[in-house]
């Protein structure tokens, strides 16, 4: 899979995006903590995205989290910033009902920035549907997991350019994805809708419109034999994808891959994002029962 980046890597703080006047900012809190083999969870918002629900369909010990946002999308100067603290051996598991929308802007950028802390013994699951980059949007989509030693995550990010059912190309306008573990792993890359080579050439999507990457992140290295099982899952059920089996069939290219001992990726590429959402939830759910011993539990939001 090519890497889209060419970027010089900002250091994880803050984007340099001005708030302007007439737009909206929304500012989310997350903290989450063990107590007695139960994960508390402590939410502060303002501004339109907040928590909608906190489940425990595992029992105590896992907070899953639905996050909204009722406006339904972002224009130009929107910002949404969304902060995650988790404590040793809490375990959060965090979605979306739906996808976020970035919409055409006339001027500045919409930013969407996640900036995660998990101390020692903690997971997260960062599980969030896809984003969408409509035609003439102007948008960034920032991602920055903070590991220490002994905390483990599992976390994807999905974008679709345009609306190809409906008849809407992505052909103006460009988004920016930043995923970053600091010190260990980066992938960010511009997506501009003018750049032919990088959206139709066989070296870049080569016209496919849909994308996703999921990572399985660890503060440590991560032991050869415990990488080499979710490497061989993953690549078991990207085989299966791409040769077509029944009610599988989608994804075009796919691979998975370890670019530093602390973090194995996949990469998927497709027409539309339901195969790919489809490949990285089979094997999100086989990482869980390989690296945590946890039976697969896609939240129900997911079906809704």
């Amino acid at each position: 899979m090519p890497r889209l980046s060419n970027s010089a890597a900002p250091d994880g703080r803050e984007s340099p995006i001005r708030h302007l006047p007439g737009s909206w900012r929304s500012v989310l809190d997350l903290r989450y903590t063990s107590l007695d083999g139960r994960t508390l969870d402590r939410s502060q918002h303002s501004g339109a995205v907040r928590v909608l629900a906190a489940l425990h369909p595992e029992g105590p010990g896992i907070c899953h989290h639905v996050l909204v946002h009722p406006p339904g999308g972002l224009v130009g100067g929107d910002r949404i910033d969304i902060t995650l603290d988790v404590d040793a051996n809490a375990h959060a598991l965090i979605t979306t009902p739906g996808a976020t929308r970035f919409y055409r802007s006339l001027g500045q950028p919409a930013v969407q920035q996640v900036l995660a802390k998990l101390q020692s013994g903690a997971r997260l699951e960062w599980l969030p549907l896809e984003a969408l980059a409509f035609d003439a949007c102007l948008a960034e989509n920032r991602g920055v997991f903070k590991l220490e030693q002994g905390a483990e995550m599992v976390g994807w990010d999905m974008l679709a350019l345009g609306l190809p059912a409906a008849g809407q190309a992505f052909r103006r306008g460009h988004i920016v994805q930043h995923l970053e573990l600091p010190g260990i792993w980066l992938e960010r890359g511009r997506i501009d809708a003018q750049d032919d080579v990088l959206l139709r050439a066989p070296g870049g999507l080569a016209g496919h419109t849909a994308m996703g990457t999921l990572w399985f992140a660890a503060g440590s290295a991560i032991a050869s034999d415990r990488a080499q099982a979710l490497s061989s899952a993953a690549r078991g059920v990207l085989h299966e994808c791409m040769t077509g089996s029944v009610g599988r069939s989608g994804l075009v290219h796919a691979a998975a891959t370890q670019p530093n001992p602390q973090v194995l990726v996949v990469r998927a590429l497709a027409a539309r994002v339901e195969p790919i959402h489809q490949a990285l939830t089979e094997i999100w759910s086989a990482w869980r029962s390989l690296a945590w011993e946890l039976g697969p539990c896609a939240p129900r939001v997911w079906r809704t």
